[in-house]
């Protein structure tokens, strides 16, 4: 049985809590990216058949036929995911534990839920790009716009599996196809802001008190994991928890200061919820 009350009182005295979430998270609340499953097919069956899409993130790196079949299949995403979310009991949890302090989340998870759920979009970074935001697919420029309001007038008009050309967005400036604010190419466009503003964060927190929350990502993650397992070895006063369902890994040189959860995300978080508000 871990130790639930003597990591809430860790939490409960440190100055401010560092999130870092991937995969395992969007799991726990359903999403789940790489898995041929009763979701995919109830959500794409049409598409799986047509286009042999195995699981969503297949779709989301397809070269589709045309822009109309691609705004398909990213409009009835975006709605499904974004447009109907609902905050699920894993964010009201985490917001619970964190008990008003500072915070920061990186994320590799592009669909929005940390921001749906309340939390500050200027206070999240989401290292890959998200689902909300549009680029031109040809990185003219730099500029980031909305996608959701456009995402559910082109699933509403959606038919057979195309949307009207005339919603199809097309980029302001040169007139080209847009695409989906993400990692999928070498026209990324990267979040330098998001970047700067978890510099900052650390910097501010530097050698005080820091909570290391690390939800859902694998051990060999290099993107997120490594990183903060680096953060707490340099930072005296931090600690690291780590929750992941099967695979848990810590370096060696931070076992003394870091707990490993290993089990079901959603149970976790709500026995440290209870933990932390005793």
């Amino acid at each position: 049985m871990y130790d639930y009350n003597q990591i809430a009182e860790k939490i409960k005295a440190a100055d401010a809590v560092l999130i870092g979430a991937s995969n395992g998270l969007s799991i726990t609340e359903g999403l789940h990216l790489f898995a041929d499953n009763q979701a995919l097919e109830a959500l794409f069956g049409d598409f799986k058949r047509g286009y042999g899409i195995r699981c969503i993130i297949h779709g989301m790196g397809a070269r589709w036929p045309s822009e109309e079949e691609k705004w398909a299949f990213w409009s009835r995403l975006i709605h499904h995911y974004c447009g109907e979310y609902k905050e699920t009991r894993v964010m009201k949890d985490l917001k619970a534990i964190m008990g008003g302090k500072d915070y920061f989340i990186v994320t590799s998870n592009g669909e929005c839920h940390f921001e749906m759920s309340g939390f500050a979009p200027e206070k999240v970074y989401e290292v890959e790009g998200n689902w909300l935001t549009i680029q031109c697919a040809r990185a003219c420029h730099d500029t980031l716009y909305p996608s959701l309001d456009m995402a559910e007038k082109m699933a509403a008009a959606e038919k057979n599996g195309r949307v009207p050309a005339e919603l199809v967005p097309r980029c302001p400036k040169c007139g080209g196809p847009m695409q989906i604010h993400l990692e999928f190419g070498r026209n990324f466009i990267r979040d330098s802001a998001g970047q700067e503003r978890f510099q900052a964060f650390l910097k501010r927190y530097h050698g005080r008190k820091l909570a290391v929350l690390e939800l859902g990502i694998g051990p060999r993650n290099q993107l997120i994991k490594a990183p903060l397992m680096r953060l707490v070895e340099m930072e005296p006063n931090a600690f690291y928890v780590t929750v992941n369902l099967g695979e848990i890994y810590i370096a060696d040189h931070i076992k003394e200061k870091s707990f490993g959860l290993d089990g079901d995300l959603e149970e976790i978080l709500g026995r440290l919820r209870a933990a932390c508000e005793k």
